[in-house]
């Protein structure tokens, strides 16, 4: 019995030892937090959503506190939020228009088709099989991988069947644009609202053939534009923004309707008639001032 007790008396002598000096240690070796951490997450947006490329909201804290990632890292957070951050850090609030999601793709049902796709409803998996089941290899598959990543609701099939972006739902969190395996969305600012959409950067007759509203490259936008806010580059018209004024004139000439909001039939129609007549007071004020003119 007088054993049982020693031994009783001895564990607990050796429990007592090792919790004191792991409570010791603890404090020596305690990795103190920095409180703006805890500040810095309280402004993320909580979705964990992994859009700034960090595991969680968690990670995304301590990388901006460590300078590894910006103020603005969290999209979905908002300008707000980030402004917020950047007092945190003491830095200055960052500055530039907000941005949404675009799917640079308006083909679906005037894309051509090789074959009809069974297999698993994912853009990727689908493109395993013989690279996809479009002709057209910069298009939208319409599978809805990007529908599936997006945390905010702001992706969807639209009735064409490809992917569309609601701006207002949209915080450019960029989750979308991982999961798309052709890379077709991209940011564009909210405020604006003329838009490419095509990606496909063949020839004019290779683009054409496999595609019903494919850019071809043609540069009739470029022509048009008052503002030299659009440019055929590498075979597909691309907008810059700087200067683009939403005047929607590339939309009217565009002869694919490539260029979105489409435009009616109607005002393709009534601008045709503009630009005639323009063109028919040119030639008869050339024509009156050569009659003007004194004769050699």
């Amino acid at each position: 019995m007088g054993n049982i007790i020693a031994a009783i008396a001895v564990l607990g002598a050796l429990g007592a030892l090792f919790g004191l000096i792991l409570s010791v240690a603890s404090k020596i070796f305690e990795v103190k937090k920095d409180p703006r951490e805890e500040a810095i997450l309280s402004h993320l947006a909580g979705a964990n959503c992994g859009g700034c490329g960090y595991p969680g909201c968690g990670g995304c804290a301590a990388a901006i506190l460590a300078g590894n990632a910006p103020v603005t890292a969290c999209a979905p957070a908002g300008p707000d939020n980030a402004a917020a951050i950047a007092e945190i850090m003491g830095m200055a609030a960052p500055t530039g228009e907000r941005q949404v999601a675009f799917v640079r793709c308006n083909g679906g049902e005037a894309a051509k088709k090789r074959f009809e796709y069974v297999g698993v409803h994912d853009c990727l998996s689908a493109t395993k099989i013989a690279a996809g089941p479009l002709d057209c290899r910069f298009g939208c598959l319409g599978f809805g991988s990007c529908v599936n990543a997006c945390q905010f609701g702001a992706m969807s099939i639209g009735p064409n069947g490809t992917a569309v972006v609601d701006p207002e739902k949209c915080t450019n969190c960029g989750a979308c644009m991982k999961a798309c395996p052709r890379g077709l969305i991209t940011s564009v600012p909210a405020s604006k609202k003329v838009h490419v959409a095509c990606a496909n950067l063949d020839k004019g007759k290779a683009a054409m053939s496999v595609c019903g509203n494919s850019c071809i490259g043609c540069g009739l936008c470029e022509k048009e534009c008052k503002k030299d806010a659009i440019h055929v580059v590498n075979g597909v018209a691309v907008i810059d923004y700087d200067k683009c004024v939403g005047c929607k004139l590339c939309t009217k000439v565009c002869p694919r309707d490539a260029i979105l909001p489409k435009a009616t039939a109607e005002e393709k129609e009534k601008y045709k008639a503009i630009k005639k007549a323009q063109a028919e007071k040119a030639a008869a004020a050339k024509k009156a001032a050569e009659e003007a003119a004194p004769q050699a």
